[in-house]
């Protein structure tokens, strides 16, 4: 959590098995929103991540029953294709990348657990994993949801305030890809004189064991745990930390 004056926010789509900068900007907000009511996008990071497997990196998807752009169709609401045999197959790629990964015995008994569980929605997969993720590995930051949220209206940075304003939050900490959206009519976008500041997350991927000779990174979070474990994988992410960016610094930082 960031230890500073006021509350800063972070909100995020629910990833499914999400990369270990979505965990530091987990652990740096006081607050962490997931973007449940957002669409869901097919082949986005929403539905899919990777894994490293001795031949490269592979990418595991979450098939969606009845998936279609528009009303429905957001994390909350968007349902699992209960019918494809998605989970076992994920679990069977898993175990054949990390079977020999000083800590499989360990996550895999967690995610075996977690896939199976049977869940409705892709949001309440995604989420279920990030918040048992976070738990684990020692993050203590409370989740929050945007559908769950009164009051909250608007589109695109606009909403994003709203949220902010709804929770009472000084400050938003957004993720860098944000920034060709919120940065694109004003610097700043709808947050200049809001009266809640922005930052963006700055995150420097650390380097870890990997059993492959060259280091391969933004793999799913699920690479950190079975190569160094959930009681080393916090102090890890935290590495990578920077200090957070102001607009003009992330369009100056920004080749």
């Amino acid at each position: 959590m960031s230890g500073e004056a006021g509350m800063i926010a972070a909100i995020m789509q629910p990833t499914y098995l999400p990369w270990i900068g979505y965990f530091d900007l987990i652990d740096t907000a006081d607050t962490f929103v997931f973007l449940d009511d957002a669409q869901v996008l097919k082949r986005s990071w929403g539905v899919r991540n990777r894994i490293l497997a001795q031949t490269g990196e592979m990418f595991l998807t979450v098939p969606l029953s009845g998936h279609k752009h528009g009303e429905g169709s957001a994390f909350v609401d968007t349902r699992i294709d209960s019918e494809q045999q998605w989970a076992k197959s994920h679990l069977s790629t898993i175990r054949h990348a990390y079977a020999k990964a000083p800590h499989f015995a360990e996550v895999f008994a967690v995610l075996e657990t977690l896939l199976h569980t049977g869940h409705g929605t892709i949001g309440a997969l995604n989420e279920d994993f990030i918040r048992a993720t976070a738990r684990r590995i020692g993050i203590v930051t409370p989740f929050l949801k945007s559908s769950e949220l009164a009051a909250v209206e608007g589109r695109k940075d606009d909403r994003l305030l709203s949220i902010c304003r709804a929770i009472g939050a000084d400050t938003y900490l957004a993720a860098p890809g944000s920034a060709a959206y919120i940065e694109q009519e004003q610097e700043g976008g709808a947050f200049a004189g809001s009266g809640v500041a922005i930052r963006y997350h700055d995150f420097a991927h650390p380097v870890y064991p990997q059993r492959q000779d060259g280091f391969v990174s933004h793999m799913s979070i699920v690479d950190l745990l079975m190569n160094c474990g959930y009681a080393s994988a916090l102090e890890i992410i935290r590495s990578g930390r920077r200090a957070m960016l102001t607009p003009s610094e992330l369009r100056e930082s920004t080749p």
